[in-house]
């Protein structure tokens, strides 16, 4: 064919494209169409450049995005003509550097099926090997240090390959090709076996039986994982599942489940077909499913006590898998730390953090170079939700609505519970993995490294920093001393974004909305405007440049202030005093909770005002009805009263709905009044009506709270958010209750509806103020 007939296109490719085999596919797609150039990764993806016939380049291009790898995405191609160069054959190229930061890295993936056959053929190079990996699965964005992705910039670095792993690397016909963090048993990453001491007991495949008899006899294991440490235990012992509990400091909390198949965790677990693809996927999370009757005789009742539910999941690597095929049982898999603390990553710092949990260390000498959590996920409302993104999930991108105008980078900080931090460039908003509660120290600093790391991973530079409005919270101290260490805070007022405006505009960026809006922001606390601490309000976005409150719970008092949290006694001696006045310590209940010197001084707080903060909190409401309903006095982890509320509503179909009332607080806003419901259910303590039946009443009632709150709106679309909507029934309830009556419902599904989301909201309403900015040529915009 003449040179006159041949033409040569530039192409840059964008979205999921580093570390899922997209070269290589390149390399083989442009073989197959008879096309000469290169291709290589840079800072925003992949460059291809091709040259050949005019036909054979159009064939390329119509088939790139029909066979692309299963884990590629491509978000955005450009096609460029540039001058012919008379190349021949087709090469991948080191990566090219010092340009522009914006590719996606994958996330984390369990071990595709070709892999699961070599470690399990005697025969195969790689048998027992459990760091095997591929193209298609493997760890990423664990390892990875920087972009552009190569094994030079990853934790692999330091395990040259050996002549084997070599030529599969190089060669286009194996699947391994370019496969970046290839090992196998002579080259790559390798078992040891630790005493609680830190002292060497085994090495490599010895390592791992020494752990699989351990963990027979009852011992706590701690296992160096995919995105950190996991503590393994017999689900099985009762008695090394209370030693696990009592050395973790977690004394009710449920544990995670590990199974070796689906066909073990089905004989314990209702699974819908939906539930099953889940656990299959190769992003492998937790998924909260319905315990069978018969699980009982196989799981200890101390791994979910007084739960129905079981979070259960499926090996997430090699090496679980491994490890669960010669268990042949269900084991504990729970984050390797102190109950508070972070995740470790590190095998010095686990042996010193950990020592005193774990009676063994199963190691290896790969480097996890950011922790991940495992995720959690639960099917509601016909739809899977993420409440952790983490493993798996993370860092995968969302991109925002393209009519924004401002392509200013933001770093938003998330909330100081179950934090997450995220940045946005252009339209895209790239969301860091679950970091966990910055009470501890160690968590602090993990929240320090995601800021470093989400903005080195991007190249971000961000000009401002979005935080809570909550002056308490360690993320929203961190900013301000940015502010101050660059110029002051004259600027923090616009920066400082609500928190219950970031739970509502979290929701409506995942789905990528941008018009009039209600936002209904249920959880458990939030700083408003006024210093006050809330918990439910519905809001109203007018699409523009205004965010308004229409409706918020009616406060009350927390007497004890934060520790009423921990003792949801003091919360429903705070909200009876709050509608009965003195009349309520003589109500029977409140007298049988506390002893005369305890009710004494409770009393004494909330008639003198000492330490009671108002609040309007969701989340506080559910702890008064869990002690109503006599099912919790204390709590020990947040959301335990909630869950056992929505839990003891299950057997019940109850269509009963207890009376509640709405005051006008002023022209554009009203008070939900819960005393009424409150009081119709300490009156029903004795009539004989079921718990069950009670707490359905209870969930119906709130459902019915927000279809008046919506209706008084006069909008159709309405957001669901804030971490009381992880309770199956009351989501399902309220969807149900106001579609059927004519509601568009948009409700969390790709980010928690919890504080793990706060960060993407912060973005998105700073990006929505920034588009009002723009277009009406003025300053700040209104912010609640």
């Amino acid at each position: 064919m003449n040179a006159e007939a041949q033409e040569r296109l530039r192409l840059d490719i964008r979205g999921v494209v580093q570390g899922v085999g997209f070269r290589p596919f390149i390399y083989k797609l442009a073989m197959a169409c008879r096309l000469n150039g290169w291709t290589a990764n840079n800072g925003t993806g992949v460059r291809v450049e091709i040259e050949g016939s005019r036909a054979d380049l159009r064939r390329f291009l119509e088939t790139l995005p029909l066979e692309k790898p299963a884990l590629a995405e491509i978000e955005y191609l450009s096609s460029t003509p540039i001058p012919l160069q008379q190349a021949r054959g087709f090469h991948i190229c080191t990566s090219e550097t010092g340009t522009e930061v914006a590719a996606v890295l994958p996330p984390d993936l369990a071990p595709c099926e070709d892999c699961l056959q070599e470690i399990s053929d005697p025969e195969n190079r790689r048998f027992r090997y459990p760091f095997t990996n591929c193209t298609r699965c493997g760890p990423r964005f664990s390892i990875v240090e920087r972009l552009p992705y190569d094994r030079a910039r990853t934790a692999m670095k330091h395990f040259p390959l050996c002549a084997a792993c070599e030529r599969e690397y190089r060669d286009p016909g194996n699947r391994r090709f370019h496969a970046e963090p290839i090992a196998c048993p002579d080259c790559g990453p390798a078992l040891t076996l630790l005493d609680q001491f830190g002292n060497a007991l085994a090495e490599r495949d010895d390592a791992l039986r020494q752990a699989v008899s351990a963990i027979r006899a009852g011992k706590i294991v701690a296992l160096k994982g995919v995105g950190g440490f996991q503590l393994l235990v017999d689900a099985a012992n009762t008695t090394a599942v209370k030693r696990l509990r009592d050395r973790k400091c977690r004394p009710h909390k449920p544990f995670a489940l590990m199974y070796p198949d689906i066909q073990s965790l089905q004989a314990d677990c209702v699974t819908s077909t939906e539930e099953e693809a889940l656990l299959c996927a190769q992003q492998r999370p937790i998924l909260l499913l319905k315990a069978k009757a018969q699980s009982q005789a196989v799981i200890s009742p101390e791994v979910a006590p007084a739960n129905p539910n079981l979070g259960a999941m499926l090996p997430s690597s090699p090496l679980h898998y491994l490890l669960l095929q010669s268990l042949q049982r269900p084991l504990i898999a729970t984050s390797g730390n102190l109950s508070g603390e972070p995740i470790c990553i590190d095998n010095a710092e686990a042996v010193q953090r950990l020592g005193k949990i774990a009676d063994l260390f199963l190691l290896h000498d790969r480097a996890i170079l950011r922790p991940l959590d495992d995720s959690v996920v639960r099917v509601m409302g016909g739809q899977p939700v993420l409440f952790r993104r983490a493993r798996g999930y993370a860092p995968l991108p969302l991109p925002l609505p393209d009519t924004l105008s401002c392509d200013e980078p933001l770093l938003a900080l998330g909330a100081d519970l179950k934090n997450c931090v995220a940045a946005c460039c252009g339209n895209t908003a790239y969301l860091g993995p679950y970091v966990g509660d910055l009470q501890d120290r160690s968590a602090q600093r993990q929240f320090e490294r995601a800021i470093a790391d989400i903005a080195h991973l991007h190249g971000l530079t961000p000009a401002n920093l979005l935080c809570d409005r909550h002056r308490g919270y360690i993320s929203n101290r961190w900013a301000r001393q940015q502010w101050s260490e660059h110029g002051g805070e004259k600027t923090a007022g616009a920066l400082e974004i609500q928190h219950h405006v970031a739970h509502f505009f979290s929701c409506m960026a995942e789905h990528q909305y941008r018009g009039s809006a209600v936002g209904i922001s249920w959880d458990g606390t939030g700083f408003g405007e006024d210093g006050s601490v809330r918990g439910s309000e519905c809001l109203y976005w007018n699409g523009r440049d205004a965010v308004k409150r229409i409706a918020s719970l009616r406060d009350f008092p927390l007497p004890g202030g934060e520790s009423a949290i921990h003792d949801p006694r003091r919360i429903l001696a705070g909200m009876l005093y709050e509608c009965l006045g003195e009349r309520a310590f003589s109500c029977v209940l409140l007298q049988n909770k506390f002893d005369t010197t305890e009710l004494s001084i409770v009393r004494t707080m909330l008639k003198r005002g000492i330490n009671t903060p108002r609040c309007s909190s969701m989340g506080r409401l559910f702890d008064a009805v869990a002690v109503i309903l006599g099912l919790v006095d204390s709590v020990s982890f947040e959301g335990q009263a909630a869950m056992a509320v929505e839990f003891a509503a299950e057997p019940s179909a109850s269509e009963i709905c207890y009376p509640f009332s709405i005051e006008d607080t002023s022209q554009a806003s009203c008070t939900l009044d819960w005393a009424p419901m409150v009081l119709a259910l300490l009156d029903q303590e004795d009539c004989g009506l079921s718990v069950a039946d009670r707490a359905c009443a209870f969930h119906n009632t709130l459902a019915q709270m927000v279809q008046a709150a919506v209706h008084r709106a006069g909008e159709r679309h309405v957001f669901l958010s804030g971490g009381v909507f992880q309770n199956k029934r009351l989501l399902e309830n309220t969807a149900g209750l106001l579609r059927h009556n004519g509601f568009h419902v948009h409700c969390h599904s790709k980010v928690p509806p919890n504080d793990g989301g706060i960060a993407l909201g912060q973005l998105y309403y700073a990006r929505c103020m920034a588009d009002c900015r723009v277009a009406s040529d003025e300053g700040s915009a209104i912010c609640v």
